[in-house]
């Protein structure tokens, strides 16, 4: 791959792009170097039609200990303190929104992204996997959105993804209290899909997960995203006219056509494992 990164190691095999985080803090801090480097890694992923699923994944012992304070304080701290107040602020918003960008880029790519969860998940880390679409995680993971502990509200996304995933009260719970909880407990409010006993194990599972949705038609895979995330903020009846008007087309598809004539020769389709660049 042409683009290398400090914060992020990209391994391409079998339509599967497993990320990797590398800090280059402790803990895969979330530094200066991750939240820009997050924002074109997906951009560029996105426009890599042989790939046709993430995997998000921590080096190390943990997933990430979240924002890398002391790397970025003195980077928001140059926008908080002096005279020019309006100024400082837009300066400030303008920041915190590129910070978004890449989580976002995340949840509203068109292919499935997973994330595999061991060790500590804070803060940062959990606003991120939040963008993921199926989370999973070792035994030993934990799990802590830690900024009200820290006199400030999370604002790279959490608060927005959550809330579909474990709902407003388990959302607001972890968001007030800034606790820490456990595998058993991520797993009981469907933060995480599936717990397995250890990081290898658990790293061994998201690939099988991701292989076997790769295997399956891109196109088919990446309309039921799209469709589910069009239809998070709408009513059913929107939701069905859309996925109406999405499948009307993938039924004239080469890989719908491949499908049935497979099914009726009692074989195993072979899918086109390319579409164009996305939508």
């Amino acid at each position: 791959m042409a683009e290398t990164y400090q914060s992020l190691l990209l391994s391409q095999k079998e339509g599967v792009m497993t990320v990797t985080l590398l800090g280059p803090g402790k803990g895969n801090a979330m530094g200066p170097e991750f939240w820009d480097e997050l924002p074109k890694a997906m951009d560029a992923i996105n426009r890599m039609p042989e790939v046709r699923c993430l995997v998000f994944r921590g080096s190390g012992d943990h997933f990430s200990y979240g924002l890398n304070i002391p790397q970025m304080m003195p980077k928001l701290a140059t926008m908080t303190t002096g005279t020019v107040v309006a100024h400082q602020r837009a300066d400030l918003m303008a920041q915190i929104r590129y910070m978004q960008s890449g989580f976002q880029k995340m949840h509203e790519s068109p292919k499935p992204v997973i994330a595999a969860v061991h060790g500590w998940c804070i803060g940062g880390g959990v606003n991120m996997i939040a963008a993921a679409d199926i989370r999973l995680c070792s035994r030993d993971a934990t799990f802590s959105l830690r900024e009200a502990r820290l006199a400030i509200t999370p604002d790279i996304g959490g608060l927005q993804f959550l809330p579909p995933i474990i709902g407003q009260g388990f959302t607001r719970e972890m968001a007030f209290t800034g606790a820490d909880y456990d595998a058993a407990f991520a797993e009981r409010i469907g933060l995480v899909n599936h717990v397995y006993d250890t990081p290898e194990q658990l790293f061994e599972a998201a690939q099988s997960l991701a292989q076997q949705i790769a295997r399956n038609p891109a196109t088919a895979v990446q309309g039921a995203k799209r469709v589910l995330n069009y239809s998070l903020n709408k009513s059913i009846e929107d939701g069905l006219q859309y996925v109406a008007v999405w499948n009307s087309s993938q039924l004239q598809s080469d890989d719908f056509s491949e499908a049935m004539q497979a099914t009726m020769e009692k074989r195993q389709a072979e899918f086109n494992k390319k579409i164009n660049r996305g939508y």
